[in-house]
């Protein structure tokens, strides 16, 4: 990489409007600040988050800016790359407020980096609003500054099971059902092997239909794929769930690919259907790959905002760029109700809010600084195509269980 480029993937600024030396800033600008893994190994998701906040503030900017009191303020929006590392996440969040005189945060990516910048954001009274952490432990600190986009990682887990419910009802998979549960070892982790377990143990028929064969962990972006897909394969599951952050989705779904294990259902929580990979393993191996997300174009009411990322990348968005472009909204329709970015009072207004959202639902409001709505859950199909296949009132299509792919030979199976 050139020097050029390094520099340029660093920092990358979007101004509109005027501009101030640093620490000076123009009081007739609004000036928000945010860090993301433009680099390292939350890259692919930090430059989607870039690309949704710039979006959001290109089109505030286009219509002259925040209505506040003293009129239309337009928004600088600061980017630096915090390299997917929980230290800079939290020098750079710093430096935003201290030396760009950022008055109020975005939030960068990932529930690690998340939970480590947003206690600066926290300590300093700057307004955080985030669509990367979900884990509930950024919650649990009773935050005052804090709000997040995403709904409860929990959540996911339970709207991924409720299908399998349903597949287990209509005799698709058998009771009991044997599975299989991996996790990367940090809160939001935590948060999906809860869900799975205490959906499996809520009621006395529950019991009776769910056997826990495996219950492992890995670190997160250091998985030992060899060693943990051959705990897996003698596990000899019915179904396989995985909490996997998109690297490590990419890294241990090429082990199993490779160790040829299929199995009847097959989910890593929220990743599955990315364009990466797809690009990256084949469209074949990640076909049937159930997962649940925050957002899906087809359950949501923000079909504006697909066309105009669409008109301004030349592709469609996924739930990466959603997020964060609702997350530049909330903050932006906070500043407006409090009619200017007063701190104090931007913090009131996100805290009471309730606005029309792209988000599935079609509102958003913050339930103890954090969002609560339904997860949709969708499933690779050999087209390429992700329909949506859970709750049943969005389902495209049905969805299917056990995996066709694994009745044919070659593959180390366990299906029923």
């Amino acid at each position: 990489m050139s020097n050029s480029i390094r520099i340029a993937a660093v920092v990358v600024i979007a101004l509109a409007g005027s501009t101030a030396r640093a620490g000076q800033p123009d009081s007739r600008t609004v000036v928000i600040g945010a860090t993301l893994p433009l680099t390292g190994a939350e890259a692919k998701a930090g430059v989607a988050f870039k690309e949704g906040y710039e979006l959001a503030i290109d089109e505030v900017n286009r219509a002259g800016g925040i209505e506040v009191r003293s009129g239309r303020l337009p928004v600088s929006l600061k980017i630096v790359d915090d390299q997917s590392s929980s230290e800079l996440a939290i020098r750079l969040a710093q430096r935003l407020i201290d030396v760009d005189k950022a008055q109020l945060l975005l939030g960068t990516y990932s529930t690690s980096l998340v939970l480590a910048q947003s206690a600066v954001a926290e300590e300093a009274h700057v307004p955080y609003v985030n669509g990367g952490g979900a884990a509930a432990e950024i919650y649990r600190r009773t935050p005052r500054y804090v709000f997040g986009l995403l709904a409860p990682v929990d959540l996911l887990a339970y709207s991924e099971m409720r299908w399998i419910e349903v597949q287990q009802t209509e005799g698709r998979l058998p009771t009991p059902l044997r599975i299989a549960i991996l996790w990367e070892n940090t809160p939001h982790g935590k948060d999906f092997r809860s869900g799975i377990l205490e959906f499996a143990s809520k009621t006395a028929r529950r019991k009776g239909a769910y056997n826990v064969v495996l219950d492992d962990s890995f670190e997160m972006n250091a998985p030992d794929a060899k060693k943990i897909i051959a705990r897996l394969k003698a596990a000899k599951a019915d179904v396989f769930l995985a909490d996997a952050h998109l690297p490590d989705y990419i890294a241990l779904h090429k082990e199993y690919v490779a160790q040829k294990l299929c199995h009847a259902v097959v989910t890593y929580g929220a990743r599955g259907s990315e364009r990466q990979a797809a690009e990256t393993l084949g469209r074949d191996n990640v076909s049937y790959v159930l997962s649940a997300v925050w957002w899906n174009a087809a359950a949501s009411p923000g079909k504006p905002f697909a066309q105009s990322f669409k008109a301004k990348y030349q592709r469609s968005p996924e739930w990466y760029h959603a997020l964060a472009y609702e997350s530049a909204r909330a903050l932006v329709t906070a500043v407006r109700k409090a009619g200017s970015a007063d701190r104090e009072a931007v913090r009131e207004q996100l805290g009471k809010l309730e606005m029309d959202s792209i988000l599935p639902g079609g509102r958003l409001w913050f339930q103890e600084h954090q969002a609560h709505y339904p997860f949709v859950v969708q499933q690779n199909q050999p087209d390429g195509t992700s329909p949506i296949v859970y709750p049943r009132e969005l389902a495209e299509v049905a969805g299917t269980a056990p995996n066709p792919r694994c009745v044919s030979g070659g593959f180390a199976q366990h299906v029923p």
